[in-house]
């Protein structure tokens, strides 16, 4: 059984696609693919879509130069701007973010992701299949959400220069390597002519939370532009493992007792906990920026205790 027809029975079963450390719900629909593995039993191909996930903000040239390459080699092509907010360089908030809405697009996407402070050095650059949809950028860690524990990754090393633009600038590979990649994956060309298999993608130091009969630990691991600090404890974990309400949640000098359901349980200037629309335990402060307030960011440890 081939990758798309694992997951349209999947779907169908009603079954949860594996994943790590974000929920991959099996919720591909029965369309054809958009590098020509077409499926007979559908209509034809719609025009495909490439989404462009970067830190290069919106001041600067560097965004429309990806749109223009792309467009170049395919004008059918649809483009999505996923984010390019991300933190300079920091290729965490990129995997966070990128493995927290990428689940929602159509099968057969393919992102196109930028977040590359080691451009032109010995990092490699990839382009793979898995979970339905398409993925293209450094080989940096920026994918490891996505790609962990996914049963049916398929990778390659992009060293095909036939699928690069002519010249091909040494600080911008988003613009020279990945930005025609991915073009020419929407045209239909096979994942294997860009470049020989690789198994062995660079991982990413992402916390596990750890478990005690009596405790959760964990961290900050993103801060969003409201402020509000996202934990890597999930509400199923706490509420299975400890008895919930009757639980407190300590970072630094703050501690909250149980879980509010909404952002208005509490009043204007207070904090609480409660759980994000990703799955996870998070630490907000009603119509005011958590952050902000705690001088608190990513790596802050969170202790989740019975009370």
């Amino acid at each position: 059984m081939g990758l798309r027809a694992r997951h349209l029975k999947a779907a169908r079963d009603g079954r949860p696609t594996k994943t790590g450390f974000f929920q991959w719900p099996a919720k591909f629909s029965s369309r054809p693919s958009a590098t020509g593995c077409q499926d007979a039993s559908v209509p034809a191909a719609p025009r495909p879509l490439i989404t462009r996930r970067t830190d290069f903000g919106t001041r600067d040239a560097y965004v429309a130069s990806l749109k223009g390459v792309i467009l170049s080699l395919n004008p059918e092509a649809r483009l999505v701007d996923f984010s390019h907010e991300v933190p300079p360089q920091d290729i965490r908030a990129g995997a966070f973010i990128l493995a927290e809405a990428a689940a929602y697009f159509p099968p057969d996407t393919i992102h196109l992701g930028v977040v590359d402070p080691g451009v032109g050095g010995r990092r490699r650059a990839l382009a793979a299949r898995c979970r339905g949809q398409y993925w293209v950028g450094p080989d940096n860690g920026l994918f490891h959400l996505i790609f962990d524990h996914a049963p049916d990754l398929v990778m390659v090393s992009l060293e095909n220069p036939a699928y690069f633009r002519p010249q091909v600038s040494a600080t911008f590979h988003g613009r020279d390597i990945f930005a025609p990649v991915a073009a020419h994956l929407s045209l239909g060309v096979d994942l294997d002519r860009c470049g020989p298999r690789i198994t062995d993608p660079v991982s990413l130091n992402f916390p596990d939370p750890g478990f005690s009969p009596e405790a959760i630990r964990g961290e900050i691991v993103y801060v969003d532009r409201f402020g509000n600090l996202v934990t890597n404890i999930r509400v199923a974990e706490v509420t299975s493992r400890l008895a919930e309400p009757g639980w407190r949640l300590k970072a630094g000098t703050l501690s909250l007792r149980g879980l509010a359901r909404t952002y208005t349980d509490a009043a204007s200037g207070e904090f609480l906990a409660l759980e994000g629309s990703h799955g996870f335990i998070e630490i907000a402060c009603a119509m005011d920026n958590a952050a902000r307030r705690l001088q608190a960011g990513v790596g802050l440890a969170v202790e989740i205790r019975k009370a």
